[in-house]
């Protein structure tokens, strides 16, 4: 089985935020392959279904942001699998231009408080991700205040895009591995 990983913060308050994107994704895998993420298990909203011929849980981790890792290791710990060869987390990247994907097998949290709280509990930089690219923030603006904002008009065409491109990579590092996905998806669009 394969556990993707959506990460944002609960509420309506924070829906379609830029760091949300990682919720939006799952959405997109969601609709596309028809699976219901609602049932409430392991302090997250999880939906198990198939995508592209594999058993697939799709989590959406409601521990908030800074402790996303509690929940991914809950999910691990609980189900018994490899994060090396069956996890999948899907964030927002700052660093990146609006929709720009880029997906990596392993890395640092890079400022990313989500991800650095998940390598904590994980004990290991070694899993596949996929971050989106949300642009840097804006000269004197805090940092805090710029993740949890919601896009621009132009900018949502563009993330929407990006969203689905994103569940498509996803769905080809199931079928085809994380390398061929990043030969595929890690160009600037």
């Amino acid at each position: 089985m394969y556990v993707i990983v959506g990460l944002g913060n609960p509420g309506s308050k924070y829906e379609k935020t830029r760091h949300n994107v990682g919720f939006q994704v799952l959405d997109c895998l969601a609709e596309e392959y028809r699976i219901g993420i609602n049932q409430r298990k392991h302090r997250a909203l999880c939906g198990a279904g198939m995508i592209e011929g594999s058993k697939v849980l799709l989590v959406k981790p409601q521990t908030y942001m800074n402790l996303s890792g509690e929940c991914v290791r809950e999910v691990v710990d609980f189900y018994k699998i490899d994060p090396q060869e069956e996890l999948l987390v899907i964030y927002d990247d700052i660093s990146l231009e609006p929709g720009q994907l880029r997906i990596r097998k392993k890395g640092s949290a890079g400022g990313h408080n989500g991800i650095k709280n998940i390598l904590l509990h994980l004990g290991s930089e070694v899993f596949p991700r996929i971050k989106i690219g949300v642009g840097a923030k804006p000269e004197g603006y805090d940092l805090a205040d710029y993740v949890l904002g919601h896009f621009s008009g132009e900018e949502r065409d563009t993330m929407q895009k990006a969203y689905e491109q994103a569940a498509k990579a996803a769905a080809a590092i199931l079928t085809e591995g994380p390398d061929k996905a990043m030969n595929l998806f890690n160009q600037k669009q």
